[in-house]
């Protein structure tokens, strides 16, 4: 073989060399193994921020407002949130207070006067005994500490039933002041003072903001990939980074929408606290047919085509989509997952 034959199948090695390495270095670079992969397609869920929970106040008694500690937007604190005329149940307790009062005197005397009826019982007894009392004055005698005794009885169950009236009384009164949960928000007030309100009547709407929480509708894929992904994942609020996980799964499915209602819940948020927040998260989900690289598809004169890495066989392919940096290819006999295909230079 001449020295200029051996010259240039060194430069065909060389050349072939650096161009598998260029080729190599490409793929490394792009960060994509130029293999065939089952269909996915990236799609991003929507929606918007709301408080976790809420709450309508109403009141158990009726009255008069005299005071409302917050307004609309307010966070609640301390403070109740409304509070009613407490006169008349004040009147009442005051009364009830009074009798109680009363009875406890009218015990003492009961007491004093058993105390006498007793030691006069028994005076008699002793007599009757020695036969110097007749049986009618000792029955007599029996008989008077006995109605005493029974009206001992009947106060302490007067003042019994009075305590209990005075106990109900007071958890009415407790009622007159309406609490409302401490770091909550007021969303809507529909009430004044100096207004009268019965009971059950609407006063306010408050919001829970320190969770906030996004509801979403989703397909069954959908909804497979989400619990796909780790228990706290990553999605974006007004497009900074947040993480969130799934608050609450509805197994009823929609018949028209043919979709599930889910809610997501953010965790640690330490961002804006209201609703209308939007919330965004990127999903793969599967798609029919194969994923292949675009830099392995050629599309010379509009007919795509990949090579195989292993047979070297060239096929052509039906591009169904796009997904990021790869393309979705209608299924082939031919093409499986995991096969690698030659990337172009």
């Amino acid at each position: 073989m001449g020295t200029a034959n051996k010259w240039r199948i060194k430069m065909l090695a060389i050349v072939t060399i650096l161009l598998s390495f260029f080729i190599g270095l490409n793929t490394a670079f792009s960060g994509i193994l130029p293999v065939i992969s089952r269909a996915e397609k990236q799609i991003v869920l929507t929606g918007f921020t709301r408080s976790e929970t809420t709450m309508v106040l109403s009141s158990e008694v009726s009255g008069k407002i005299i005071e409302i500690h917050y307004d609309i937007g307010e966070t609640i604190g301390k403070k109740p949130f409304v509070s009613i005329d407490p006169t008349f149940i004040d009147f009442q307790i005051n009364q009830t207070h009074q009798s109680i009062t009363e009875i406890k005197i009218a015990e003492k005397m009961a007491l004093q006067n058993i105390r006498y009826l007793k030691k006069e019982f028994e005076r008699i007894d002793f007599l009757h005994k020695g036969d110097r009392a007749t049986e009618v004055k000792r029955d007599e005698a029996e008989n008077n500490l006995i109605q005493a005794q029974l009206k001992m009885d009947e106060l302490s169950s007067r003042r019994h039933m009075l305590e209990i009236t005075l106990k109900e009384l007071n958890e009415k009164k407790k009622r007159h002041h309406i609490f409302a949960p401490s770091g909550w928000i007021v969303v809507d007030r529909q009430i004044e003072v100096g207004e009268i309100i019965s009971p059950s009547v609407q006063l306010a709407r408050i919001a829970n903001y320190q969770h906030l929480v996004v509801p979403l509708s989703v397909s069954s894929k959908e909804l497979h990939a989400i619990q796909c992904l780790p228990k706290i994942f990553q999605a974006e609020v007004n497009e900074n980074k947040v993480q969130a996980k799934i608050n609450w799964i509805n197994p009823e499915f929609n018949e028209t929408t043919r979709k599930l209602s889910i809610e997501i819940i953010l965790q640690n948020y330490s961002g804006q606290k209201r609703g209308g927040l939007s919330f965004s998260l990127p999903l793969n989900i599967k798609a029919e047919g194969l994923l292949v690289p675009k830099i392995a598809v050629t599309r010379a004169y509009d007919n795509p085509r990949i090579t195989l890495k292993l047979s070297g066989e060239t096929i052509n392919v039906e591009v169904l989509g796009e997904s990021g940096d790869h393309v979705i290819i209608a299924y082939d006999s031919r093409l499986k997952p995991g096969m690698e295909v030659i990337p172009l230079n």
